[in-house]
């Protein structure tokens, strides 16, 4: 076997000493850490876990300061460990290279890391191991790292209940709303008038969130600011460039890692939820019975709004 083919198929580490050059950085590693989550963008692999085992490598800068035995001055395994549980945490996945992508930016975010090697394999969807190995450097993406876990926005959520969705004042609700500095996002429930019923309770759950879709297509017809999100890179794009967001349930509920405790069809539930999921500054209730939530929560009502 040569050198290359056997770096392909060796442990990171190998690729990281055969890349070193004349002056190798130190390294740290985690070898074969095992977990078990719900990931992947099959149908069969929804509703299960399987078990994904990882081998990390990072090579990190020398300290000017000598470590001294103190655990404070070096980059620790639990950094590394930690970033694999906060990325398995954050939400479902379909793809290994998007969780791999994420802990290398979350491991580079470290401020000693400087390379890192991160080998992901699913263990238990055919005979051997499929996997997918990545090398990210702080040089060839420093502004990604950085980006990436910049101090979050916090949103108002607020919930219009049917009668605020068909309200002739809501021209002059989403003027106040754009002109208050925060960024906003609509939440909505179940549109009125019958929709298809299911005998088997999942596929009942995403007829009713495709439901609440509609409502929110609806709404973004009666206003042009109202723009349709169904993804948190969206979200996030949008809070930070001040457009109005119409939440789409759907992807954000069904790939929780924790999904909400909430039935799908009590939408302000559902819209307590995520206003502590966005870590919202305050869920803002119209038409409708305000909520428990873990964030602060005002009721309007129609004929003021919020």
């Amino acid at each position: 076997m040569s050198d290359r083919i056997s770096q392909a198929f060796g442990h990171p580490l190998a690729r990281a000493v055969a890349l070193s050059g004349d002056d190798p950085l130190d390294r740290i590693s985690v070898r074969d850490h095992v977990t078990e989550v719900e990931i992947g963008a099959f149908q069969s692999e929804r509703g299960a876990t399987q078990r994904l085992r990882f081998n990390i490598v990072v090579e990190v800068a020398r300290s000017d300061a000598p470590a001294e035995d103190d655990v404070d001055r070096i980059l620790s395994y639990d950094k590394v460990t930690e970033a694999i549980a906060t990325e398995l945490h954050a939400e479902r996945l379909n793809l290994l290279e998007t969780l791999a992508e994420r802990i290398a930016l979350r491991v580079l975010h470290e401020p000693l890391a400087v390379r890192v090697y991160v080998r992901i394999e699913k263990l238990d969807r055919g005979p051997g191991a499929l996997g997918v190995e990545i090398v990210r450097s702080r040089d060839d993406a420093p502004l990604a790292a950085e980006e990436a876990y910049e101090e979050g926005l916090h949103p108002v959520v607020v919930h219009l209940g049917p009668e605020a969705v068909v309200s002739p004042e809501l021209t002059g609700w989403l003027d106040r709303l754009a002109a208050g500095g925060a960024p906003v996002i609509l939440t909505l429930g179940l549109p009125d008038g019958a929709r298809p019923r299911s005998a088997a309770r999942l596929a009942q759950r995403r007829i009713d969130l495709l439901a609440i879709e509609q409502n929110a297509w609806v709404l973004a017809g009666r206003d042009a600011r109202c723009v349709v999100v169904n993804t948190r890179t969206e979200l996030d794009w949008a809070m930070k460039h001040g457009q109005i967001s119409v939440w789409a349930p759907s992807k954000i509920v069904l790939d929780a890692v924790e999904g909400p405790g909430a039935a799908v069809h009590d939408p302000v539930a559902l819209a307590a939820w995520f206003a502590g999921l966005m870590d919202a500054r305050e869920l803002v209730v119209v038409g409708a019975e305000p909520p428990e939530a873990p964030v602060p929560v005002r009721a309007a009502a129609v004929e003021a709004g919020p």
